[in-house]
């Protein structure tokens, strides 16, 4: 594989971030997987009629390059000394040089996806002296539905969803303790990630760390 790849990190104005990456990949010798078959055919009846066929799935090397591309862009800008807003997008690619190679690639990276959301930290949200600082998240992701290519059996498309991800916490300094609540796919969107595989729901967790 050869790699080529080119970003920029900077800021604008005061308070947005800005940074962007775009890469591109050749590959030789790219491994996917063909798909063939066999059949027996009994030729004495009126019409040939197929018997004991057999699909066969094999790893194989494409004999052309491959080339995949893509590019991403993050944003983050600060509303105050410790809220933010951030978004990222990013676009991924794959092109074989001749379409009529027959290796399947079995990429399956969706081409499109973005997030975006809030999050704070250090937030002074009462005087007690068991909680003084508090923080949390809410996340938006959106990803592009695309073909899934595992297997013969399990080739098909994946749907688009998007997902709210949401989390909060708080320090307890009186007893040097950090709680955290969240959930992923906050509002239970169950949706595929992997043709042929389980729906996914939603995920809720609660932790507890100590600072020693």
């Amino acid at each position: 594989m050869k790699t080529f790849e080119i970003g920029v990190r900077t800021k604008f104005l005061k308070n947005l971030y800005v940074d962007a990456t775009y890469y591109t990949n050749v590959y030789r010798d790219f491994l996917g997987y063909v798909v063939s078959g066999k059949a027996y055919i009994e030729c004495g009846t009126p019409i040939p009629v197929f018997k004991n066929f057999q699909v066969f799935r094999y790893s194989a090397n494409t004999a052309n390059k491959v080339t995949t591309h893509g590019f991403s862009l993050g944003l983050k800008y600060y509303l105050f000394r410790n809220i933010s807003l951030a978004g990222n997008y990013s676009y991924n690619a794959l092109r074989k040089t001749v379409v009529e190679d027959p290796i399947i690639p079995a990429y399956n990276t969706p081409e499109n996806k973005f997030n975006i959301g809030i999050s704070g930290w250090d937030l002074k949200i009462t005087k007690s002296p068991f909680l003084k600082r508090s923080g949390f998240s809410i996340n938006y992701k959106w990803v592009e539905g695309f073909r899934f290519e595992g297997s013969p059996q399990f080739t098909g498309f994946v749907p688009a969803y998007g997902v709210i991800d949401a989390q909060i916490n708080v320090v307890v300094e009186k007893i040097k303790t950090t709680i955290k609540i969240g959930s992923s796919n906050l509002f239970n969107n169950k949706h595929f990630e992997v043709y042929g595989g389980p729906q996914v729901g939603r995920h809720t967790y609660i932790s507890l760390s100590y600072n020693f």
